[in-house]
């Protein structure tokens, strides 16, 4: 039997890691400045991490929900108070996209309305809910299509306003800076409107944070920096630095009744210990902290180069858009360099999400890297 073809696929094998760095099979090392779609948040490998998770296998690695989870309260008060949500309640799920379709069972419940107002340009998840508010015809089958929702354009407030007046909406989601699309932040004056008419006419907020959350971009959530506070929050990916696992905060003016929320993996021992690890990591290292100091010098270094023509984005969640598709600097990063960067659905757009806790000497390097790569790829074309 084959593998389904998902992702173009690198032709490197992994084999270990460390901190900022990946190692194939064949002994090349790598600086990530990708941490694997934005997961890994306190760096590979990570020995408190590592630590906590065989002292817990030894223990008890799983069951269900069915009894009581010490872990799972402890990462629920854990992640309360840092990143400032303590009244919120929290739903554990597997993934980043089982937190949308969570997210959004909940807002139609609450309203026992159907319709969603999403953004163009967004990226929600895979699953059915999730991909009918994804805006990417080529992910919808005719199955997803199905789902009643109306994108509009970031700064179409007017049409926003006149949909909450009018159609049967339960909810706006909306990341807290789109990441597939090539690091989009709608900024200030966006996230206030949408609050404020979300408010006005009684439908619920849901802001993504599964990218942009968790420190990546120098606040515990990129919403933070504006003076927001959403219904409903969806969290992944930097949550497990790898462990699959994912949840919901959920606004404490929410029912909830035995049987309208459920998973069998979620809120497990073991993902609640690699829960538990990340944030105590991300506390005692201060690592969203050095997120936002990292990400300035990043930024302050990359705007020297001539040839990005827009850096977009905050913190440790960065994109480069050059006025060329960015397919060849990206193998020449990856393959010659030996630096692994991310696409998006913008052909021109590289996309950066190193883990969170490098330092200068990182910066430093992928520096060098990128005026490599940049050298070889202009030399090439003009047949140097």
């Amino acid at each position: 039997m084959k593998l389904f073809d998902v992702y173009p696929i690198l032709d490197i094998e992994l084999s270990k890691s460390d901190g900022s760095y990946v190692f194939d099979t064949k002994g090349n090392i790598y600086l990530d400045f990708y941490g694997g779609h934005a997961v890994i948040s306190i760096g590979h490998s990570h020995p408190y991490y590592v630590k906590a998770l065989i002292e817990q296998i030894h223990k008890i690695s799983y069951y269900s929900n069915s009894v009581y989870i010490y872990q799972k309260n402890r990462l629920a008060d854990l992640l309360g108070n840092i990143s400032g949500y303590k009244d919120y309640s929290l739903f554990l799920c597997n993934s980043g996209t089982e937190s949308n379709e969570n997210a959004l069972k909940i807002a139609s419940f609450h309203t026992g309305k159907k319709k969603v107002i999403a953004f163009k340009g967004s990226f929600h998840g895979r699953t059915s809910g999730s991909l009918s508010v994804t805006d990417n015809y080529k992910l919808i089958s005719p199955f997803n299509a199905q789902h009643e929702t109306v994108f509009i354009n970031y700064k179409d407030f007017d049409f926003l306003e006149e949909k909450l007046k009018n159609q049967d909406i339960c909810a706006v989601i909306t990341e807290g800076i789109q990441g597939v699309s090539g690091i989009i932040d709608p900024g200030l004056n966006f996230f206030y409107k949408v609050a404020s008419l979300c408010k006005k006419n009684n439908t619920v907020l849901i802001i993504d944070e599964i990218q942009s959350g968790y420190g990546r971009t120098g606040s515990f959530f990129a919403h933070q920096l504006y003076p927001v506070k959403p219904d409903l929050i969806t969290v992944a990916k930097g949550m497990g630095n790898g462990f699959p696992i994912g949840g919901v905060l959920i606004h404490p003016k929410f029912q909830s009744y035995y049987g309208m929320l459920g998973t069998t993996f979620g809120g497990n021992h073991l993902a609640c210990t690699a829960g538990i690890a990340v944030l105590e990591i991300i506390q005692k290292e201060n690592l969203i902290e050095n997120a936002q100091k990292m990400g300035k010098i990043l930024l302050q270094e990359l705007r020297l180069i001539s040839e990005i023509k827009e850096i977009r984005g905050r913190g440790l969640m960065i994109g480069l858009e050059f006025d060329f598709p960015i397919q060849d600097l990206k193998n020449i990063l990856v393959y010659q360099e030996k630096v692994l960067v991310g696409t998006s659905n913008n052909a021109y757009v590289l996309r950066l999400l190193p883990p969170l806790n490098i330092n200068e000497n990182h910066i430093k390097l992928f520096l060098k890297k990128l005026k490599n790569a940049l050298v070889y790829l202009f030399g090439k074309k003009n047949g140097k």
